[in-house]
């Protein structure tokens, strides 16, 4: 056999069960199966596949022995992070010498040889590096482990898994291991394992997980109860919890069948898109501000486009749809600018992804070319990272230290979106605002005009006729010598008056009567020419209100070149570069290239073209981090837990199987994220109970191996939103601006709107309700954290935000127990409680454990709570008592204020914070 000698057994049985499971798919896929691309495409996945499953074998250039280090597997790595940038990247290497092939370390530069096979202690290199004298960064001095490596490499013979290149082309020079890394390979949907507890399996998602678990001997957790399984799905999808009558119902029926009604239910509510899309707007570095700098000035249509991503995860748009319309909704549009269907202004707005980034150039920056180039910058990473799962933006000024993305590719990248954003020719935010008026907007407002500017006729005919009048008045006052002088100056334009003519109307300032100063003579003809203007400005007042979308654009016929910045400085400026995706994906997957500058488009239709790359069936990435952050949202941890990276510094896969099926059922759904929350919510995995187990708790502590559900806290707009749907208070209204944020008298950032007309600090203007609006439609001000959402966690978009980080601190307890906040909410809930249950006690209590808990409290609570409220009712009586001379009854009575305070504790509560 052709590979005999060279590959262990088990890699020639693997072999071809590889073929066949890649074949398989690409015979399904609409790739014309006769065509020579098509072969060669197969042929290339085979290889790239053969050699991920034989990379690091012995080879004729490696020395004996499977355990020495390779140059490709051990060493390049350590080069490529500490040394290449002076030694390999560089025009001209410094000193002559060039790390990037071990036949040039053989060769050496001017020093001599940088290496001597078998020979650590005669070989520069490794002198300099143990000494600490190379890289001349002190701070990217290589660690004592990769010393070592290196060391062992040259004592084995300085050897290498093959052959290498002649020479290295412009580009980068990327290796067959780099190529067969997991997440460049393609997606192929695997067979589903057979379990021992077949029972156990509901979908494939319960197989792939329990095979794990029964290879360690393990298997799934019982499931979880219903007021239990019922609240955990509610703040899954919701963000809110149960209503009691809702856990009612399930209770009564807890089987597989209503499990899955009850899915479908909240899938359709509003509420879902809601919660789910402040996940996407997370990633998507959404704020309702520019950023960059102290200023940061508001965003003022930004709205339109966290209103886009609700309405699209409600409608289940399919996902690639919903990539293709944020990356080039813009190219999509087909009716004029100037006259803009709802469609298309909808489409418009889902470009505002593109322009989450911050932006200081809208006002004063230091240097106004960083700043744009900061934008741009930041945009990339957060497109990359949201959708790629990669850290592009490590390249932006030299090759990426870990990864196989050379710093042109970076700058390939960037002339995708070099049209639209245009450096040299920027447009300031306000410049890019797009205009939605509509002809039938334009002719109501010309309707409207048209009337108001009747009265305007009228007042100025009016106001004429005051002022001549008032003037004639004052004339009588003054000899009849000059009245003819006066008249002639006083028709006089005032900026034309002669010298004689200015100073006869300061000799007498009466006759100097004007529109602005008649009311000193005639107050009621004033009054009446204020009534006038007040009617038309009325009537403006009913004109359409124009409206602004907040969108990214290019201006036809403008292709501006794309240049490779050394070192990231736009002032030095290299080879022109095309646009293009990453080299390492390109070479592993049949993928459409991205154009210069399509003819079909009046723009360059680069955006699209990546949109269709990002979406291709044979892109490797995006369905797999996409399915991961879903994973992680309902899980708490995802197959991969490093969302955002899926390089060489992320983690690998727990569960690698998984994680491809999920990613191939995903496109095969039609890009479907409510088919993927319904297999992952009826799967037995999610509805475990918590693991109780101590033989998984020793062998498995981080629970990788799913044995049951994981404690997870509330997140802050959870938290929130769940108090106020609690109390009752709730405000349902969906879409439009922004709640705005305001500072308090101490500082911190609250719900509100100062009228700065009264002065600062001043009195706040009422919101009429609006403050208890869900978080997501809360302003996202980056120098304005909300104080509440902020203490748990809310991320700050700097420029976005790849995972949150849930973190337990003091302050967190502290505004539990002290704040205005919680203590308004908590006499919101006791109000509430005293609505719906009237003066009974006991049933008051029963109720406020159905809403917190979603569960009737046990016989102990009962008892335990009955005596807090009496005791602290008579506290609160006898602190009344101590007050006899107060002029006003207190706002609520004794037993009110106890009941606030039991609810307050209730909502500081671990089991209310946290859901099992």
């Amino acid at each position: 056999m052709i590979f005999s000698g060279c590959v262990p057994d088990w890699h020639l049985e693997v072999i071809p069960l590889f073929v066949k499971m890649l074949l398989q798919p690409l015979i399904l896929a609409d790739l014309p199966p006769s065509s020579a691309t098509t072969v060669m495409f197969r042929l290339s996945i085979i290889v790239t596949l053969f050699t991920a499953v034989t990379v690091g074998l012995p080879s004729a250039h490696a020395v004996d022995g499977d355990s020495a280090p390779r140059f490709e597997t051990h060493v390049r790595s350590i080069m490529k992070t500490h040394c290449w940038q002076c030694h390999g990247e560089e025009e001209q290497p410094e000193g002559e010498l060039d790390l990037r092939l071990v036949r040039w370390m053989l060769k050496g530069g001017e020093s001599g040889a940088a290496i001597v096979g078998g020979k650590p202690d005669e070989s520069l290199l490794y002198q300099r590096l143990r000494d600490g004298e190379m890289p001349p960064d002190s701070s990217k001095l290589l660690s004592a482990r990769e010393i070592e490596i290196v060391r062992d490499w040259i004592v084995g013979g300085a050897a290498t898994v093959r052959p290498e290149p002649e020479s290295i082309n412009a580009g980068a020079f990327i290796t067959a291991e780099e190529r067969s890394h997991w997440s460049y390979r393609p997606i192929v949907r695997p067979v589903v394992p057979q379990v021992a507890d077949s029972d156990s399996v509901v979908n494939p998602i319960d197989a792939f997980l329990l095979a794990r678990l029964e290879a360690r001997g393990f298997t799934f957790s019982p499931r979880a109860v219903p007021h239990t399984l019922i609240r955990r799905l509610y703040l899954d999808l919701h963000g809110l919890p149960p209503t009691p009558e809702a856990v009612a119902l399930f209770a009564e029926k807890y089987d597989a069948d209503a499990w899955l009604q009850l899915v479908n239910q909240l899938l359709t509510s509003t509420q879902y898109g809601e919660r789910w899309a402040r996940h996407w707007l997370d990633v998507a570095g959404y704020a309702d501000s520019e950023g960059y700098n102290d200023v940061d000035a508001v965003r003022p249509d930004a709205w339109r486009y966290r209103d886009y991503v609700i309405r699209s995860f409600n409608a289940d748009k399919p996902f690639d749809q919903f990539i293709r319309e944020q990356l080039a909704g813009d190219e999509m549009v087909t009716s004029p600018q100037n006259n803009l269907s709802a469609a298309d202004a909808e489409l418009l707005a889902a470009t505002g992804f593109l322009r989450m980034a911050p932006d200081g150039t809208g006002g004063a920056v230091p240097d106004v070319n960083v700043a744009r180039n900061d934008t741009i910058a930041d945009t990339i990473r957060i497109v990359s990272s949201s959708l790629m799962g990669m850290t592009v933006g490590c390249a932006q000024c030299h090759d990426h230290r870990y990864d196989p993305i050379s710093q042109a590719d970076y700058y390939r990248f960037r002339a995708i979106f070099e049209p639209a954003f245009d450096w040299e020719k920027w447009r300031k935010p306000s410049q890019r605002r797009i205009s939605l008026y509509t002809d039938d907007n334009r002719t109501e407002a010309a309707r409207v005009e048209v009337q108001a500017k009747k009265i305007d006729a009228e007042r100025s005919k009016k106001q004429s006729e005051f002022i001549a009048a008032t003037f004639e008045k004052q004339l009588t006052k003054l000899p009849v010598e000059i009245h003819e002088q006066a008249r002639a100056a006083h028709k006089a334009d005032a900026k034309k008056r002669t010298a004689e003519q200015n100073a006869l109307f300061k000799k007498h300032p009466s006759l100097n009567v004007t529109a602005g100063s008649l009311y000193l003579y005639d107050k009621k003809a004033a009054d009446q020419l204020k009534t006038m203007a007040d009617e038309a400005t009325k009537i403006r007042a009913t004109k359409p209100a124009e409206e602004f979308v907040r969108a990214l654009t290019e201006v036809a016929g403008r292709v501006p070149v794309t240049k490779l910045f050394f070192r990231g400085d736009h002032d030095q400026q290299k080879q022109e570069l095309m646009p293009a995706g990453l080299t390492v994906i390109s070479e592993t997957a049949e993928l459409n290239e991205i154009p210069v500058d399509a003819a079909k488009f009046a723009t360059t239709g680069r955006r699209t073209a990546l949109a269709l790359r990002l979406t291709s069936v044979r892109y490797p990435l995006t369905a797999r981090v996409f399915v991961n952050r879903v994973w992680l949202h309902h899980f708490g941890r995802g197959l991969v837990t490093t969302p955002a990276d899926f390089g060489a510094l992320g983690q690998k896969p727990s569960h690698p199987e998984l994680l491809d099926w999920l990613a191939a059922e995903f496109i095969d759904s039609g890009w479907s994220l409510k088919h993927l929350h319904r297999l992952i919510l009826t799967s037995n995995a999610w509805q475990q109970q918590l693991r109780n187990s101590d033989d998984q708790d020793l062998a498995d502590p981080d629970n990788e191996l799913y044995g049951g559900a994981r404690l997870l806290r509330l997140d802050a707009e959870a938290l929130r939103d769940s108090m106020l749907a609690l109390s009752g208070r709730l405000n349902q209204k969906a879409f439009g601006p922004a709640v705005p944020v305001m500072a308090d008298r101490v500082g911190r950032f609250v719900i509100g709107q100062e009228n700065l007309n009264a002065g600062r600090p001043g009195a706040k203007i009422d919101l009429k309700g609006e403050e208890f609006r869900r978080s997501i439609y809360i302003q996202v001000r980056r120098s304005r954290p909300l104080s509440v959402l902020e203490t748990f966690d809310r991320p700050a978009m700097v420029p976005n935000c790849d995972m949150r980080r849930p973190s337990t601190g003091s302050t967190q307890s502290l505004l539990m127990m002290n704040s205005d906040l919680l203590l308004e909410y908590s006499r919101f809930l006791a109000a509430h409680l005293a609505d719906e249950a009237g003066d009974d006690v006991t049933h008051q209590i029963q109720l406020s454990w159905r809403l917190v808990y979603s569960r009737l409290p046990e016989h102990s609570e009962l008892d335990a709570a009955a005596a807090f409220l009496a005791e602290q009712t008579a506290v609160f009586s006898e602190q009344s008592a101590y007050m006899p001379n107060e002029k006003k009854p207190p706002a609520r009575t004794a037993s009110q204020e106890a009941m606030a305070l039991m609810c307050q504790m209730l909502l500081s509560s671990n089991e209310f914070l946290y859901v099992d």
